[in-house]
């Protein structure tokens, strides 16, 4: 897809209740990453507002025919679903490009498709996971019946709107349940979209609804509602606790929260490509200009390749330019607004109070444009008590420590708080193996890093970074409830 003008896009402003879009006076500024502008004023849900939308997907639960719709059927509205998608991708790039930290080229290539295969993937375990005949006396029949929750809270985060979305709504309605969604207050529209084009597809009206607003009150209202059965939450480790709180007050109800993370990579001496691996680890860093929950933010490099490495990255992080979202070409994304900036310039001054020396980096892109782009940083550090080290950024800022051998790897890779996602890079596959089993990480991905569209292989983090998997079999089974029935089959 060409550049396009933000200026001429429609927005699908509004709640989505009930397969209509519920109109409301906006109280809450909406702005574009990429040159700061207010482009839309966005309706902030209330309690009523919130009422509103649960008691639709409460009725719609067990109104409609989607809980008890043949599972087939149900996968067959999915599909089309994803086909309706498809269909719609330059309009749904050009929104989720518009007012995020997506560049138009990656929201064709990735965003779009990955949404739209990752709901046909979740709609095929509707007929092939029912439950299971358990092994009892031969004189009974026990069975494990599988059933859909009721209604799912959803609440999703700004970095990938529209693939947190489908990760979110996929596995509840492809096991039967419905959802009310909040999408982030900075990202608000593709949601809203996606569903429209879920009641286009045969989805019923309710089975899907879209709610507006800020976390602190949309979200909590949300969290704490009677009527909702669960809630899923991609996002920070502060606001996890808020929402597992809010569950737990007022249910307890069941969670699945992916959170921060602060991965380390490690490379080892023997990596037989060392300008592959450069390559592989500064995009791991500055992919979504480090707005990635899964960003290879720490990287421990073995110490004969400490110097060729750091040039290697330096050079890497020269070929970037900030670039306006929506036009085609730009590879390097702003960050999220003037805020996240602020944080990330504050993180790195007290960082290199406490010692880090600068490498690269470590000040703002001056653009005209007025957005928030931050240049690839590299910090080298000694302690793992600096604060880059031990605080998610949420940019692009990369840490580096040496060490001399796998031992004292594995020991600098343990994080305190994280264990989201880790990397090993190396050609000696024991050595690959043994780090895979000690690394306190949910993924470890080995000479590669970074997601495919492998749905199956599940996500989610020890420690702090979170509770329970999104995406893969996991996923769609978190959705269920579980109902043991024994029968007694004596004469």
């Amino acid at each position: 897809m060409a550049s396009f003008d933000p200026d001429r896009i429609s927005l699908p402003g509004g709640h989505y209740i009930h397969g209509r879009l519920v109109q409301e006076t906006g109280t809450l500024p909406v702005s574009r990453p990429s040159d700061g502008k207010v482009y839309a004023m966005l309706p902030s849900a209330d309690a009523g507002c919130v009422d509103a939308a649960v008691d639709s997907a409460r009725r719609a639960f067990g109104g409609s025919d989607w809980a008890r719709r043949p599972p087939r059927d149900r996968a067959r509205a999915m599909r089309r679903w994803a086909d309706l998608i498809e269909a719609d991708i330059d309009y749904l790039a050009a929104l989720e490009s518009l007012g995020s930290t997506r560049p138009i080229d990656q929201a064709r290539a990735w965003d779009v498709p990955y949404t739209a295969e990752g709901i046909r993937f979740f709609a095929e375990f509707a007929d092939k996971c029912g439950g299971e005949v358990a092994a009892t006396a031969h004189d009974h029949l026990g069975m494990q019946i599988a059933e859909p929750l009721g209604v799912v809270g959803a609440i999703a985060p700004w970095n990938f709107p529209l693939s947190m979305t489908c990760w979110k709504v996929a596995p509840a309605l492809a096991a039967g349940n419905t959802v009310v969604l909040k999408p982030s207050e900075m990202t608000p529209f593709s949601a809203v979209r996606l569903a429209t084009l879920a009641v286009e597809a045969g989805v019923p009206p309710g089975v899907f609804n879209v709610i507006q607003g800020s976390g602190p009150v949309a979200g909590e209202a949300l969290c704490r509602h009677p009527g909702v059965a669960k809630v899923t939450f991609t996002g920070s480790t502060g606001t996890g606790r808020a929402v597992m709180r809010a569950c737990a007050e007022t249910g307890p109800k069941p969670v699945t929260l992916e959170l921060g993370g602060k991965s380390p990579q490690l490379v080892f001496a023997d990596v037989p490509d060392l300008d592959r691996t450069a390559q592989t680890l500064a995009a791991a860093i500055t992919g979504n200009a480090g707005q990635v929950c899964v960003a290879g933010s720490r990287l421990l490099v073995e110490r004969p390749l400490l110097e060729p490495l750091v040039e290697r990255l330096q050079q890497c992080f020269a070929t970037l330019e900030p670039g306006l979202t929506w036009h085609a070409g730009t590879r390097f994304s702003p960050l999220i607004s003037d805020a996240q900036a602020r944080r990330v310039e504050t993180i790195v001054s007290r960082a290199r109070e406490a010692g880090a020396e600068l490498l690269t980096g470590g000040t703002r892109f001056d653009t005209e444009s007025g957005g928030c782009f931050y240049r690839p940083t590299i910090l080298q550090v000694g302690a793992s008590d600096n604060p880059a080290v031990r605080e998610e950024i949420f940019g692009p800022v990369l840490t580096i420590q040496a060490f001399d051998d796998e031992e004292e790897a594995l020991g600098l890779a343990e994080h305190e708080i994280y264990g989201l996602a880790a990397g090993v890079h190396t050609a000696d596959l024991g050595r690959a193996l043994r780090a895979v089993r000690r690394l306190s990480a949910g993924t470890v991905w080995v000479n590669r890093y970074g997601r495919s569209r492998d749905y199956i292989l599940p996500t989610g983090g020890y420690k702090r970074s979170g509770i329970g998997r999104d995406l893969g079999r996991a996923a769609y089974e978190a959705n269920l409830h579980h109902k043991s029935v024994l029968v007694d089959l004596t004469p």
